[in-house]
């Protein structure tokens, strides 16, 4: 039986115009992967699930938050797993983004940056893969012009803004090419 989150992950799957032929590589190995695991969505598919992130930048995109992730050991973007009473997989990043900055204000109308797939062990304790879809979140403005503030889950190690031309030393290895994804999401969104 499909859930609300499984239909919503294949229409917006669906309707996503990827900006090269890569990520539509991907695309369909998701929208496949979504047909053949009814669970696709929760982290119980052992064989692999979609998660749900998001690249949360600064009103003016000149900054991005990112948190030291304490499995990974590396400063990454917001997100996690689905969960069952998500109505969507949008909703599932913008719930994992405001649980994990403190920020509830965050806009994701560019939609998805782009996927990508990791082999992890998460919570389920064995070897899986994430196929994670990766939405862009801006941040409203904040009056004086400083950065929005920022409160650290327990899920964290460290969560921090960092100037997206200055990343930290022991970034995940492809955040340079989320943001990229991130600002042609962006550019897409508001048709420059």
């Amino acid at each position: 039986m499909s859930t609300a989150l499984h239909r919503s992950a294949v229409a917006t799957l669906s309707a996503w115009q990827p900006p090269d032929e890569a990520q539509n590589t991907l695309r369909h190995t998701y929208l496949a992967f979504l047909d053949a695991t009814p669970d696709a969505c929760l982290r119980r598919s052992v064989p692999g699930h979609l998660t749900a992130s998001v690249i949360v930048l600064d009103a003016t995109h000149s900054h991005v938050l990112l948190t030291l992730h304490p499995r990974v050991g590396a400063w990454i973007q917001l997100g996690g797993h689905c969960e069952p009473d998500d109505a969507s997989i949008a909703d599932a990043a913008l719930r994992e983004g405001r649980e994990e900055s403190g920020i509830e204000n965050l806009d994701l109308s560019a939609g998805i940056a782009g996927l990508h797939t990791h082999p992890i062990t998460c919570s389920l304790g064995v070897p899986t893969r994430h196929l994670d879809v990766r939405f862009v979140a801006v941040t409203a403005p904040v009056s004086d012009g400083s950065l929005p503030p920022i409160t650290r889950s327990d899920e964290s190690t460290d969560l921090a803004w960092w100037p997206v031309d200055a990343l930290p030393d022991n970034h995940g290895t492809d955040l340079p090419e989320l943001i990229g994804q991130a600002r042609i999401a962006l550019r897409r969104s508001t048709g420059a």
